[in-house]
């Protein structure tokens, strides 16, 4: 009886660790930019918010800051995944093997084209309801390296959020006896946090990408899937928001 209490009270203590010093403190840190932007008196909609910025005044310097963020990225994930597998967890079963490429990649287009299309038409509505900022993908300079930075990060990017906020989280809150649909409430809630300093329309719209990728995951335990599923998506928009800059006003 002990252990037990022993053992769950070390993986509440992790989840707290981890979350605190990776994505459950960006998503403070993000509640906290929300409220910066909704106590301006500019409207909502009329503030500019760029998920890529320069770092540096300097141009070599500028792509080592960014690269060092996509590192961070690389290693928050590598962390969820040592901690699974130190605790008794296969990368097989929690679907980072590799031994259906061709299957996680079919779909994780499939759910970068669910997810991605409708998700545009969200923000353009909650944009034009003034309940979220105008999202800048990108204002990096034109520099030679930004397209590669732009792609390394959309893929970091997707491998920390799925594997610390789906396959970490829910595999650890199943073995402190959640339940499936509470556990995928709280991974999506949390994964909408983090994108609160967008407005309400990227909290409420990564909440229902939440509860998609989480179901998807509870049902096949592949993160491969997912995993290219939002690198998919978020290279489509890192990368395509720089080609769209000389035709659409709203990018300058």
């Amino acid at each position: 009886m002990t252990g037990t209490v022993e053992n769950r009270g070390t993986i509440k203590l992790e989840l707290v660790l981890v979350f605190g010093a990776t994505l459950g403190l960006s998503g403070l840190r993000s509640l906290f930019s929300l409220l910066d932007a909704l106590l301006r008196p500019t409207p909502l909609s009329e503030q500019k918010v760029a998920i890529h910025a320069p770092r540096g005044a300097v141009d070599l310097i500028d792509m080592a800051q960014q690269l060092t963020g996509v590192l961070q990225l690389v290693v928050w994930g590598v962390l969820g995944a040592y901690l699974l597998w130190k605790a008794g967890h296969t990368l097989a079963s929690i679907g980072l093997d590799r031994s259906r490429p061709w299957r996680d990649g079919a779909w994780g287009a499939g759910l970068a084209a669910v997810i991605g299309l409708p998700g545009l038409g969200f923000y353009f509505l909650m944009r034009a309801l003034g309940l979220n900022l105008t999202v800048l993908p990108s204002t990096l300079g034109e520099s030679w390296w930004r397209p590669v930075v732009l792609i390394l990060s959309a893929i970091a990017n997707s491998w920390a959020e799925e594997v610390l906020v789906v396959g970490y989280l829910i595999t650890r809150l199943r073995q402190l006896g959640w339940s499936e649909n509470r556990s995928l409430l709280v991974s999506a809630v949390l994964r909408g946090s983090y994108h609160l300093y967008q407005g309400f329309g990227g909290f409420l719209g990564n909440i229902v990408m939440g509860l998609v990728y989480g179901r998807v995951w509870q049902r096949t335990n592949r993160l491969w899937a997912l995993v290219v599923g939002h690198a998919l998506i978020d290279i489509v928009a890192f990368v395509g928001s720089a080609v769209l800059m000389r035709h659409v006003s709203w990018l300058h």
